[in-house]
């Protein structure tokens, strides 16, 4: 966790400079060790937070880079992410949990994201999917005494 953090920190100092293209490489990097490390981090809301993080501070550097498309991208593969990680039964429940709670704010980003640029094939697409399958979904997972 402690090299993600160095690594975003190290991403946002370049954002704030201007430096875009060093901003990108650190993101990029960040994003890849949230992704390999996203099963194995001990805390499941560190694990899905650095995810979701590395994903949206890309979809802002492309806003700034003016390439909303870009931008959709991300964040679509996000949402997309936590919506597997949620349905998944081979995954820790904390995970899948984490992932549900985190999803909602993953989805009013899009939102956001729709209203300010408009849709993109791949946020019609994604959000089409998700209402269908929230329409089919199973039973939420029950937790307490049986």
């Amino acid at each position: 966790m402690e090299h993600w953090k160095r690594t975003i920190e190290r991403a946002n100092r370049c954002f704030m400079l201007g430096e875009l293209i060093d901003a990108r490489e650190a993101y990029l990097q960040a994003l890849a060790l949230a992704q390999v490390l996203f099963e194995r981090w001990a805390d499941a809301d560190e694990a899905v937070a650095a995810c979701v993080i590395s994903h949206h501070n890309l979809a802002d550097l492309h806003l700034r880079l003016n390439q909303p498309e870009e931008s959709a991208e991300y964040l679509c593969a996000i949402h997309q992410r936590l919506l597997q990680t949620m349905q998944d039964p081979r995954l820790a429940p904390a995970l899948r949990e984490a992932a549900l709670r985190q999803s909602s704010k993953t989805y009013v980003e899009l939102l956001n994201f729709i209203s300010e640029h408009g849709e993109y094939p791949r946020t019609h697409r994604l959000l089409r999917t998700d209402t269908a399958s929230t329409s089919h979904q199973p039973a939420p997972l029950q937790h307490g005494v049986h």
